[in-house]
């Protein structure tokens, strides 16, 4: 008996797969580069040496410790040089290895004062009198010397100052004084112009101004809000409708200018067949191109040199030589030597004229050409068939002759006379004509 038959366990022997589970073949690692074969199995390719440092270089360099440090914290006394009343304060302070702090009190380079200037008797007479506001010297000492304590917070100097001043009168009295005595004791306005106090000056008025609007700003309701929101929306929306309508009639401006006509006495505008007497300056001296509204800054003369390519574009190169040629023969230069925004206007204006000229000319050429071609023809139509005028006037009669064959010699000759296409024709039979009658007046 063994421990299956005490278990109740069949004696079925364990499958193989059950009893060793197949372990997955490792991938052959390759040897790397520039490593040679017997160091490689030497050392399975674990443990060698980078090929770069792993280490800083700083980290060599630090000394070590040759004891640890023995921090303390203990209450000691201390004074700041910001205090003028060297008052003796106590605080904890970290020790280490027994050794106190020395010193000035850490945070008295945060206790950073104002300069403000001190006058002397005489520049106070000399320039800091003010009969404008009515500052006495007692309020002017007073107002430098809450400034020299307060560091400049006007508002605390407001509350501070024994008479009834505002902020902006108080901040204004201050700078100006400050300003004339920084000027009066340079030797040039030049040394002190970068100085802020002179290069801004303090306008009490605009800060009136600016804290009033600010005020109201503050004090609005939701239903004034909301009100001027609406009023901004509605001004929006009239400004975008008057572009619109402005660019619409400039659009407008320019096709009825493309589309304008010559009006010549005896020519028809045929606008459809001859599209060549428009005017093809007329929207170019009205308009800038396109090419130049993305511009902002532009010469004349290439404005000028644009609008005319722009408008002699439906017009052909010959044409635009012949419009050069005139120019010259004129003794007009191409390009206007002082391209005033006039004299250019005269120039598009003159080659729009001799343009038209061309056209014209060319249009009464073609007149002429059309008047002697239907003249030559009228002259030149063939006489074969008599006018129905002609039918009607009377001839005497004259018997045809008639030869031995009994054919008429009339009849004869003219079928000699006619083409080799009728000569193989068989002969027409004999027949006499009739004899017509003889009116009276025969």
């Amino acid at each position: 008996m063994d421990a299956k038959d005490i278990l109740g366990l069949p004696k079925t022997p364990f499958s193989s797969s059950q009893e060793k589970k197949s372990r997955t073949p490792k991938e052959p690692q390759r040897k790397p580069d520039g490593v040679s074969r017997e160091v490689y199995a030497l050392t399975g390719g674990v443990g060698m040496a980078p090929l770069m440092p792993t280490i800083e270089a700083s980290h060599l360099k630090r000394r070590p410790a040759a004891e640890k440090e023995k921090v303390k914290w203990q209450w000691l006394p201390f004074t700041s040089s910001a205090r003028t009343d060297n008052l003796q304060l106590y605080h904890w302070v970290r020790v280490v290895n027994g050794v106190q702090p020395t010193g000035d009190y850490q945070f008295a380079k945060f206790n950073k004062k104002v300069d403000v200037l001190k006058y002397t008797d005489e520049e106070y007479e000399k320039y800091l009198i003010d009969p404008v506001e009515a500052w006495s010297r007692e309020e002017t000492d007073q107002l430098f010397e809450l400034c020299e304590r307060f560091d400049l917070r006007f508002i605390v100097i407001a509350d501070r100052f024994p008479t009834d001043r505002s902020v902006e009168d108080l901040k204004s009295r201050y700078y100006s004084a400050t300003r004339a005595i920084i000027i009066a004791r340079s030797q040039s306005f030049d040394e002190v112009s970068a100085n802020p106090l002179v290069k801004e000056i303090y306008d009490a008025a605009h800060e009136t101004e600016r804290k009033r609007a600010l005020s109201a700003l503050l004090s609005q309701t939701k239903q004034q809000e909301k009100k001027d929101a609406e009023i901004l929306a509605e001004a929006k929306r009239i400004m975008e409708s008057r572009a619109a309508t402005k660019n619409a009639d400039e659009a407008g401006v320019h096709s009825s200018s493309d589309n304008a006509m010559v009006p010549v006495e005896g020519v028809s505008p045929l606008s459809t067949t001859n599209p060549s007497l428009t005017h093809p300056y007329t929207a170019a001296s009205s308009s800038i191109p396109n090419s130049l509204r993305t511009l902002r800054v532009y010469l004349r003369t290439y404005a000028l040199d644009q609008m005319v390519q722009a408008a002699s574009a439906s017009a052909g190169l010959r044409m635009i030589k012949r419009v050069d040629q005139t120019l010259q023969d004129l003794g007009v230069n191409l390009k206007p030597k002082v391209p005033t925004k006039a004299v250019c206007a005269e120039h598009l204006e003159l080659r729009n004229e001799i343009l038209t000229l061309l056209n014209l000319q060319k249009q009464l050429q073609m007149k002429e050409a059309e008047v002697s071609a239907n003249r030559e023809s009228s002259f030149t139509e063939a006489p074969s068939t008599p006018k129905r005028a002609n039918r009607d006037i009377d001839r005497p009669f004259v018997p045809d002759t008639v030869g031995f064959t009994g054919e008429r010699a009339g009849k004869r000759d003219h079928k000699r006379k006619t083409t080799g296409r009728f000569i193989d024709a068989p002969p027409s039979p004999t027949q006499s004509k009739r004899p017509r009658k003889l009116k009276a007046s025969d």
